[in-house]
């Protein structure tokens, strides 16, 4: 769980109105929930936004052990005396500033319901084990992300919880924007940034070779700063890329052509 923080907004290539979105979410109020693939830049929209605005962000990255006492906090012994220390989100709503809750289906169902009562109508967090009701100041914001394509039976976002937001989809970026997010991110030659696209595409249209996820734009990244300091593309895509997208020799072997293919090798 990080430590709020404020800075220059982090590079951001806008895909549509999202910017605006949230924007107008943040001035009425409105909590707001963001879906898409790993690493198509949900997080990075985030930090950006809490930099444009000014607003400290407390980021949750959430897993399958997360409890609610992970988010609002707990009694902690010391000293022979017993402590309450407030979770990221209490200290959110205590202070003012954007809490986000990434990934949040990975986090057990019971985890999600302490939310509920921040984001609708009544903005408050009810604290059982202090007896403190809170409510959250202007400058508190919910926001939230998760990956659909990950929900099953077990793991979806329950709709009484969906229904609660605004919501964005961010998907992979149409070509031109996502050579323009490699050149703003690392600063790679244009030429670059159009191979690795163009690699990032076929592999991403790929239908006879089982990937759990596809190429995403900030494997893309990691690839052009490996090549930019002076590896070998192939070799930079080849980490990078392909032995991060599968642990099998035949699928790996069958991504490596297509690396290869378009630089020429």
């Amino acid at each position: 769980m990080n430590a709020p923080h404020t800075h220059t907004p982090p590079f951001y290539e806008a895909a549509g109105n999202e910017i605006e979105i949230f924007e107008q979410a943040w001035k009425n109020r409105l909590p707001l929930l963001i879906k898409g693939p790993t690493g198509v830049g949900k997080t990075r929209f985030v930090a950006h936004m809490a930099a444009r605005l000014g607003l400290p962000l407390y980021t949750v990255a959430c897993h399958d052990d997360l409890t609610a006492a992970d988010l609002v906090g707990r009694h902690l012994l010391g000293d022979g005396q017993t402590t309450w220390c407030d979770g990221p989100l209490t200290r959110a709503v205590r202070e003012g500033g954007i809490c986000y809750l990434d990934e949040v289906v990975e986090a057990r169902r019971d985890t999600t319901v302490v939310i509920h009562p921040l984001a609708d109508d009544r903005r408050t967090l009810p604290i059982e084990r202090t007896g403190e009701v809170l409510h959250a100041p202007e400058r508190f914001m919910l926001v939230m992300s998760y990956n659909p394509g990950y929900q099953n039976f077990l793991k979806g976002l329950k709709p009484s919880t969906r229904q609660r937001f605004v919501s964005l989809r961010f998907d992979f970026p149409e070509a031109g924007r996502e050579e323009a997010i490699l050149r703003g991110e690392t600063g790679c030659e244009p030429m670059l940034a159009t191979q690795l696209v163009s690699i990032a595409r076929r592999l991403r249209s790929l239908k006879d070779v089982d990937l759990e996820e596809v190429v995403s734009t900030r494997l893309l990244v990691y690839a052009a700063k490996l090549v930019k300091v002076g590896l070998d593309p192939v070799e930079a895509c080849r980490s990078a890329l392909v032995e991060s997208l599968t642990d099998d020799v035949e699928v790996a072997d069958a991504l490596l052509e297509v690396v290869k293919a378009t630089f020429g090798r």
